[in-house]
């Protein structure tokens, strides 16, 4: 029984790590596929801390899950998030990196030549 504990905590490990790590690198829109990851990562969590009763780290991913949820429920009834309906369009500044890991090359200032 307690290997199924264990499972539990690394599942959810990979679970939100992995949706995380693919939002980040731009191949996933955090919509539902990165809020049910991150709940259900959340509820391995919960069953792991609470089975090593580590109630900070319980604590912390109710949280975590009660913030996905929510966010999924609004998604189902059709409402999107404050930042979602605000959304700008992507803005890239010079010499700064965007989330796909691709670098800017930014050319270093000349030096005035007076001949």
């Amino acid at each position: 029984m307690e290997l199924l504990f264990e499972i539990s905590g690394w599942a959810g490990a990979v679970a939100i790590l992995s949706a995380y790590l693919a939002v980040s690198m731009g191949w996933l829109k955090a919509g539902k596929g990165f809020q049910t990851s991150n709940l259900l990562g959340a509820c391995a969590f919960i069953i792991n801390g609470a089975f090593h009763e580590a109630w900070p780290s319980v604590v912390t991913n109710i949280a975590w899950f009660l913030i996905s949820a929510v966010a999924l429920l609004r998604m189902r009834s059709g409402q999107e998030s404050p930042a979602a309906a605000a959304e700008a369009p992507q803005v890239q500044f010079p010499g700064v990196p965007d989330t796909t890991g691709q670098l800017a090359l930014v050319e270093a200032p000349r030096a005035a030549s007076f001949t």
